[in-house]
């Protein structure tokens, strides 16, 4: 199998033999039969389970998912009770799994789908409900419509640049997702377009993986390219992005049995609604800062440093204008917090029990 031409929009793969698209199709589909994965959406799969995993299931991997797809099918069985459920009812069931905006656009988009008359097939139509874009509504209507419409994600990506030994370096997996999409497209089975979809993302999640591809037991070896010449790895190519280096001061801040918590507000889209231990307080402080710990993490192109000390407030600090409030412990567990504040609040107070005792 012969790369296509990246100078063109990769409208036409060239296939050796006029047979070997559809032995390429027949192999992915005959593997994905007998080897797929057992996921709760995949068992009695319904429309609601499609759309919920889909969401959950975007830059968040498949054993995070489980867990909560099963708590939230069990607390919102179908678009009906996810429409009406209170929003804080929502974000605590999400709370963990990050990118909260997606549980609110899911919400939006139950509201939505309840008070359509007729449900439509067309990806089109799904792109105008609140969070799906081109990949979720390729997802959706393929695999709950069989329309022929393919998906391109970060695994179709790694698939398609190993099977055409593409050595295109992309700007970004965005942008990769852009021009590996009409490929995609031309390779669809159009007698079984859900599946096919989500054949090529099952063999890029389980064997053609990023760094350790599994060449050997792969059932498209003898269609793949860079498997043949014992490359995999070298693709895709992706220019790497410098990441940016964010530095923030947190606070532990107790009084009694509480603690005190930020809580963000409508303006910030991402944070709206969600605690977290206290940042920007600095003017706001008194006496001295003990250092508790330092934590890392990575959001989008952003790496966090985060340094939390223990601390006290001055009595006239202006709650209302820094959106503070006093969290009790009996009550922690009830409010939602972003990220992972709650398990670094947890083991910040274990180590402090622990160290007083």
């Amino acid at each position: 199998m012969q790369p296509p031409s990246m100078k063109k929009k990769l409208k036409n793969p060239f296939f050796r033999f006029p047979d070997e698209k559809e032995e390429l199709q027949t192999h992915l589909l005959s593997w994905y039969d007998d080897y797929k994965r057992d996921l709760p959406w995949r068992t009695h799969p319904s429309l609601y389970k499609t759309v919920v995993s889909e969401f959950m299931l975007q830059q968040t991997r498949v054993s995070t998912v489980l867990p909560y797809f099963d708590r939230w099918l069990k607390k919102f069985p179908c678009f009906e009770d996810l429409a009406s459920a209170p929003e804080n009812s929502v974000l605590k069931a999400w709370e963990g799994l990050g990118y909260y905006s997606r549980a609110r656009n899911l919400q939006k988009l139950a509201r939505e789908f309840i008070a359509w008359k007729i449900i439509p097939h067309d990806p089109e139509s799904w792109q105008k409900l609140p969070g799906v874009g081109p990949y979720i509504s390729a997802a959706v209507t393929s695999i709950s419509f069989d329309q022929n419409i393919a998906v391109c994600d970060g695994n179709v990506v790694r698939v398609l640049s190993r099977i055409f030994s593409i050595d295109e370096s992309f700007k970004d997996g965005s942008s990769a997702q852009r021009k590996l999409l009409p490929l995609a497209q031309t390779l669809i089975d159009e007698d079984r377009p859900g599946d096919y979809n989500q054949a090529v993302m099952e063999l890029g999640a389980t064997i053609c993986n990023r760094q350790a591809p599994s060449c050997t037991v792969c059932p498209v070896l003898k269609n793949c390219k860079s498997g043949q010449k014992g490359d995999p790895e070298t693709r895709p190519k992706l220019k790497k992005k410098k990441k940016g280096l964010i530095k923030l001061k947190r606070y532990w801040i107790e009084s009694g049995d509480s603690i005190l918590l930020q809580k963000g507000g409508i303006e910030e889209k991402r944070l709206s609604g969600l605690f977290e231990l206290p940042k920007n307080l600095e003017g706001e402080l008194e006496g001295h800062q003990n250092l508790l710990v330092q934590k890392s993490r990575t959001i989008g192109t952003n790496e966090y440093k985060e340094t939390i000390y223990k601390s006290s407030l001055k009595s006239s600090c202006d709650f209302k204008k820094y959106s503070l409030e006093w969290i009790t412990w009996e009550n922690f567990k009830e409010i939602t917090l972003s990220g992972p504040h709650r398990k670094w609040i947890q083991e910040l107070r274990n180590d402090r029990s622990n160290s007083d005792g």
